[in-house]
Order: C-alpha cells, then structure tokens, then sequence
C-alpha cells in the first residue's frame, strides 16, 4: 500500500477507455463546442487493451482493489466485453465497475456480464422528457436508457446505482419523480452537485443545489434516515429510506468536500494518469511503455506521483475567488 502526502492510501482506479461520447450533455461536453466537426483521439494513440491489462497489473500491485472503466461513453470502444474479460485474469482485483450513459446498455448488458463485469452506474439526470432531450444534448428521451437499466438488472449486473447531477433551474424540478421511480425499483440514485468539472460548461455556483437541500427535499415526501458508509473514500453521503424499501446517496464536491479520504487516480485514454478530477495535468505511462520500459520502471513513476499528491482541489474551492482554470475535461477522464 502507498500512501500520498496528506496519509490517503490508494485504492481505485478508473480507467477512461475512450474520450468519445454519443451524448453532448451540457454539464459535460456541450454541443456547441464538441460539434461534428471536433478532432477526438485518433485510434494510434489510445492505450491498447493490452497495454491498459499491464497498467492495471501493476496498479493493483502498488494497492488498487477496484477498476471501474468510463469515458467518454465506454460502450462506444470497440469490443470493450474483452478489456472486461482480460480484466477478470488480474490477480488481486476484486471489482469491476463501469459507468455509462445507458444508450447502448440494453444491447450489451448481458455480453458484459458473461465477460466478467460486476454491476454498472447508469448516469440519468431526470425521467422528464422535454429536459432529458436538452441535458444530453442529442434529443434523446430517458425511455432506452431505461429499458438499458432492465437489461442490466436482469443481465445480474447489480447492484445498480443512477447517477443524477442536479443543476438548479434545470432539472431539480425532477428529483422526487426520479427518487420514486427507482425507490419502487429498488435501485440507488446518487444525486450529484452540479460541479465546476473542466473549464466550458459556464459552471456558477448559483446553479448549485446543495446536498442538504435535495435530502430536504426528498425527505418531506418519502422520509429518509441517514446511513454510515461502508468504507474509506466512499463519495456518497448515504440516506436510507425509512420503509425500508431503497437508498439514496447525496455526493457533495461543492458544499461539503470530500477531498481527505479521496483514494481514486485516473488513467486517461491516451495514457496519462491523473490525481484528481479538477487536475490540470496528467503523467504519461504510454510513452515509457512503448519505448521498452519495465513494469518496475513503469511502477517507479507511479509511486513518485502518488507519493507527492496533496490534491484537495474541492476543500479550497471555497476560498478561490473564482473556479481554477485550465482544468482536463470530465469526458476525458471519467467522473
């Protein structure tokens, strides 16, 4: 186990397969800005499934016991179902996650699960269809993500949690419809503070919901009690419903930070590691690996950067007089 300056251990590491997505959500990657016309990575300079297998080899030896593969959209990376596989030959690791917009879901849920894929998080900011359309940028209504979330609940992909980032006077309007629906499915919502994630989506801290004020919400119509975590570095503030019935959880980057058992690092596509989700660089592994370096070699240079890391970019926010600039993009890294 290694530890970075502030005592965090390392433990998570999620790997962005692809920087491409099929949803331009505006929290995210807007349309106006990632049009038809946008230059993604060419195909040469992503990580080979090869060469993201030998990463996470390695990544696991210095204390990683969890991957969970994003983008992007992590569907739209060809055969991805054998990273999956490869992945499950990887001695030590104990869970396998992905996160996905849910379009392509119901097609590959069950090809997912028989290549070795544990559960999903399926990103589903409101049921609302006019709001839906306009949130992920591509006119696309919630009812196929939907039928994804089913197929991967029969599939056995489970437990399945949502992901919904509340943006106020967008779609906080919806938070009981989506609390309820998946309360009778049995599923875990997370509802999410809109966050200052990258540098283009025109974050204010205006459109901020706080945490507290959706419990409030969902609390004076379905009562919630509130839950401890299950381990170090869960993102998630964990509410029980008092019937019994379902969970929900609150993530708080912006009201009240989590930055102190933080235990995540990020691969990007092309290769680069990085130590928080607001950095605003990364080092780069797939240089060293193509030019010969060893896996000691390849193990040195993470060790030095985890050894160093004092990331607490969200706790200091608040003292910023403006967000920071020059930060990687969500969609490049995962959220």
């Amino acid at each position: 186990m290694i530890t970075d300056k502030l005592d965090r251990p390392f433990r998570d590491l999620r790997i962005s397969v692809t920087d491409r997505c099929n949803f331009r959500c505006t929290y995210c990657m807007p349309a106006e800005i990632y049009g038809d016309s946008y230059k993604f990575l060419p195909k040469p300079d992503l990580l080979t499934f090869e060469e993201i297998v030998r990463i996470t080899k390695i990544f696991v030896g210095l204390g990683a016991e969890k991957v969970r593969l994003t983008g992007g959209e992590p569907l739209v990376r060809r055969q991805i179902e054998n990273l999956v596989r490869e992945l499950t030959q990887v001695s030590g690791l104990a869970d396998i996650a992905m996160t996905t917009n849910g379009y392509m879901l119901a097609e590959k849920a069950l090809l997912l699960k028989n290549s070795g894929l544990h559960r999903v998080t399926v990103s589903l900011d409101t049921l609302d269809e006019d709001v839906f359309m306009k949130m992920n940028g591509r006119g696309i209504g919630p009812k196929r993500i939907l039928e994804g979330i089913d197929a991967a609940e029969r599939a056995g992909l489970v437990p399945i949690k949502i992901n919904s980032v509340v943006q106020k006077g967008t779609n906080d309007e919806g938070i009981i419809q989506l609390a309820r629906y998946f309360k009778d499915k049995g599923h875990t919502v997370r509802f999410i503070e809109y966050m200052d994630v990258g540098n283009l989506n025109g974050w204010q801290l205006e459109q901020v919901l706080s945490g507290n004020e959706i419990a409030e919400i969902i609390d004076a119509k379905m009562p919630l009690e509130p839950v401890s975590g299950d381990y170090r570095g869960e993102v998630a503030s964990r509410y029980r419903y008092r019937d019994g019935s379902a969970e929900i959880g609150i993530i708080t980057s912006v009201t009240k930070p989590f930055c102190g058992d933080c235990t995540r690092l990020r691969l990007s596509p092309e290769g680069k590691i990085y130590t928080c989700l607001f950095a605003t660089g990364g080092t780069d592994l797939r240089g060293p690996i193509r030019s010969g370096c060893s896996d000691e070699e390849i193990r040195a240079i993470i060790e030095r950067i985890w050894l160093v890391r004092d990331d607490r970019y969200s706790e200091q926010r608040a003292s910023m007089t403006a967000p920071m600039q020059n930060k990687v993009e969500m969609y490049h890294i995962g959220g």
